[in-house]
């Protein structure tokens, strides 16, 4: 699509932090991905550009919104071509997209914008099976292909929930201003029940000691058993009652505390799996595994960049045809 018409840019930006200020369970990734396609709308609309010349601009402008945020320019761009249709990419965008996320994120960066660190503990050098003969600890493989099926089963709930809520809430009230408000309310019901913050907002700042967050999560014990539950309950009601944010950083958060959760049953390196749960979860839920693939390198450098790849690709058959985006066009099959 063309993003969201220019003059609607600052709303939606104002609208993303109201829903911050007041703990709305959401990110800001939809925010900037939705103002740098509107801004190069703008661009488009200025210089009268032609139908094929308008599409490359707004891809460009949909990789730097993605690649400033999170300080991945190469993910940004592979991002802007792959988040289109499902099961197919077109490279002619390649350079715009990876020339205007590297500006986007040099941008960033000369205005001394500091993004999350991420460190993956370094594994234990021990024999494994068949460890004379291949590179891999099939053991560690299965592990992860298991989790990466169920990161890939979270996303595909994430995603049908978003939508059901949608819909729910829209075909009971006429009056859609209520929508929001009795949002607001459950979220703040949750909060009382729960009785901890931790699943409000971004979840990547600590608000107590001890508290919940995405950097915890790659810790042993830095995650209860159903943290990547709640979040998901936190963030569907938050964007199905219609508030204003992202998707992508509360996926993130489901991620990391679901892949936390994982290594305790499977036995198996707790940052590693929260980093696969990190990248896996939204590589189903935006069906860019490729994308994600690079990610997990440039967020967490390229020593598992194999079970990055097992990760995002099994995490994304596995999370069927929805996806957080419903413009996203399904150009070939998972199954065929």
């Amino acid at each position: 699509g063309g993003g969201v018409p220019w003059q609607m840019a600052p709303a939606v930006l104002i609208t993303t932090v109201i829903t911050h200020l007041f703990g709305g369970s959401a990110g800001r990734e939809g925010t900037a991905v939705q103002i740098g396609g509107s801004m190069a709308a703008l661009f488009g609309t200025w210089f009268k550009l032609e139908k094929a010349d308008l599409q490359l601009v707004l891809t460009a402008g949909v990789a730097a919104g993605f690649g400033a945020v999170f300080g991945t320019p190469v993910t940004g761009a592979i991002f802007a071509l792959e988040v289109l249709s499902i099961g197919q990419i077109k490279y002619t965008a390649l350079l715009p997209a990876l020339m205007a996320s590297l500006v986007a994120d040099v941008t960033v960066s000369a205005w001394r914008v500091h993004h999350t660190a991420y460190h993956i503990d370094a594994l234990a050098k021990t024999p494994y099976l068949f460890s004379n003969y291949i590179s891999f600890d099939l053991l560690l493989l299965a592990k992860v292909i298991v989790a990466s099926a169920l990161f890939g089963l979270a996303s595909y709930v994430f995603s049908i929930l978003v939508h059901e809520i949608k819909t729910f809430f829209n075909n009971l009230f006429s009056r859609k201003w209520l929508i929001p408000f009795l949002g607001g309310l459950i979220i703040i019901g949750l909060t009382y029940l729960i009785g901890k913050p931790d699943y409000l907002s971004l979840g990547i700042d600590a608000q107590y000691p001890g508290a919940i967050t995405i950097p915890s999560a790659f810790h042993a014990g830095g995650s209860d058993t159903w943290s990547w539950f709640w979040k998901t309950i936190f963030t569907t009601i938050t964007l199905g009652t219609g508030f204003k944010g992202g998707e992508v950083t509360p996926l993130f958060y489901i991620g990391a505390t679901l892949g936390n959760t994982l290594s305790m049953l499977l036995d198996a390196p707790v940052s590693l799996f929260a980093a696969l749960g990190f990248i896996g979860v939204f590589a189903g839920a935006t069906n860019t595994p490729l994308a994600c693939t690079f990610m997990g390198i440039e967020l967490f450098g390229g020593e598992h960049a194999l079970l990055f790849a097992v990760a995002c690709f099994t995490a994304y058959f596995f999370s069927g045809h929805s996806g957080i985006y419903s413009s996203q066009r399904i150009s070939v099959s998972k199954i065929t």
